[in-house]
């Protein structure tokens, strides 16, 4: 048996027992809504399912305010609790969207994942239910994209959004347990560079990206609603082993879930965002060259040698596209960099403008010969 296969199954034999010493105790399994998405023709739902204390079932709901100065200790035991859970997996669910009730099971990690086709939900933001098994209902939100929107915008979150100054082995139990949201500060400019991009197309959905732990949401929903970032459906992940390794592979994560975006949302070309201290640069380049026609513009916040050196160990950028080979030179596709939302905001407006101008000239979306670059405020930008 091969180790991730080994750890898988003792993960499996920990997580029962715990969810059986729990029962004994008077605990009770508890459903979580998460943020889910889809267009007027499907409909994404996503949750999962914890054991949980009966006497503090609604200790992690997202909207719980703020703690204050005076309530430190308990909102660290909450953070414990969050990220140390006994899920219960493979529990009947059933999820009721609009018109539509769909039944299913939790997986082994407690997640719930499904879809709902003619839900007939309008575009715009709503609440589903989901009951599961021995646990009260909960509702969970979903964003409906306008059907009109031809824009839309996939952020980073960690060093893109929220300066993170941490090694990155510490960010998930730094969102987990230390869930003062005045102790991480926003990238500056990134907020209204969003909501500049919205100003004039409020249907322009925003999603986040992270390989972060679905824990973390609660913490993070609060810091960007605290620093004005726009209402968007949250695209996290699971730590622990897989059947194919010890842990789960963040950039398969992101792959995974960028291309379900471009099968959900065909009419949508993207505003790709993320930062230079990990794998964005090749994860966005590699999609960019794959669709070119589905990707408007990719930035890239590039992190100080301080954040570099505190990303992965060294003070400069790890992962570079090929500078002959990439979206820019190949297809096209616009590449802005600069430190901060408002060296990017100096630089996107127009780049998005002459992308669209290109667009309509040619709607076929004939490549653009590389070496086309204009200098910019910031830096030089690829750009179409």
């Amino acid at each position: 048996m091969g180790m991730s296969r080994l750890a898988t199954t003792l993960e499996d034999a920990v997580n029962r027992r715990s969810v059986v010493a729990l029962r004994r105790r008077g605990w009770r399994p508890r459903a979580i809504g998460l943020t889910g998405y889809g267009s007027v023709d499907s409909l994404h739902v996503l949750g999962r399912v914890v054991m949980a204390d009966p006497l503090n079932l609604h200790a992690e709901d997202e909207d719980v305010a703020p703690v204050g100065p005076f309530n430190v200790a308990a909102e660290a035991q909450r953070g414990w609790r969050a990220f140390f859970t006994a899920q219960v997996g493979f529990l009947p669910v059933t999820v009721r969207a609009g018109n539509q009730t769909l039944r299913s099971t939790t997986d082994r990690g407690g997640y719930i994942d499904v879809m709902l086709r003619e839900h007939g939900l309008p575009p715009g933001w709503h609440d589903v239910t989901i009951e599961a098994l021995a646990a009260e209902p909960v509702t969970a939100r979903v964003l409906v994209v306008d059907p009109a929107a031809r824009a839309g915008i996939i952020s980073d979150i960690d060093d893109t959004i929220m300066v993170t100054m941490l090694p990155r082995a510490f960010i998930a139990a730094w969102n987990t347990f230390v869930r003062h949201t005045n102790t991480r500060k926003p990238v500056p400019g990134m907020a209204q560079l969003y909501r500049s991009l919205r100003a004039n197309h409020p249907e322009t959905p925003v999603f986040y990206l992270s390989t972060g732990a679905w824990n973390t949401v609660p913490t993070l929903r609060r810091f960007m609603r605290q620093h004005g970032y726009p209402d968007g459906p949250m695209l996290m992940t699971d730590w622990g082993p897989t059947p194919t390794g010890l842990f789960r592979s963040g950039v398969e994560h992101k792959r995974i879930q960028l291309r379900n975006l471009l099968i959900t949302f065909p009419d949508i070309r993207w505003l790709l965002v993320g930062d230079d201290g990990q794998h964005d640069p090749m994860i966005y380049d590699e999609l960019a060259r794959e669709h070119p026609h589905h990707i408007a513009a990719i930035g890239l916040r590039e992190l100080s040698p301080t954040e570099q050196v505190l990303s992965h160990g060294t003070p400069e950028a790890i992962e570079k596209p090929n500078p002959l080979r990439n979206a820019a030179a190949e297809h096209g596709v616009p590449i802005v960099r600069g430190p901060d939302g408002h060296a990017l905001a100096a630089q996107l407006p127009d780049v998005l403008l002459a992308r669209d101008e290109q667009r309509r000239a040619d709607p076929a979306g004939a490549a653009v010969p590389a070496g086309d670059t204009v200098a910019s405020p910031a830096r030089a930008v690829d750009r179409v």
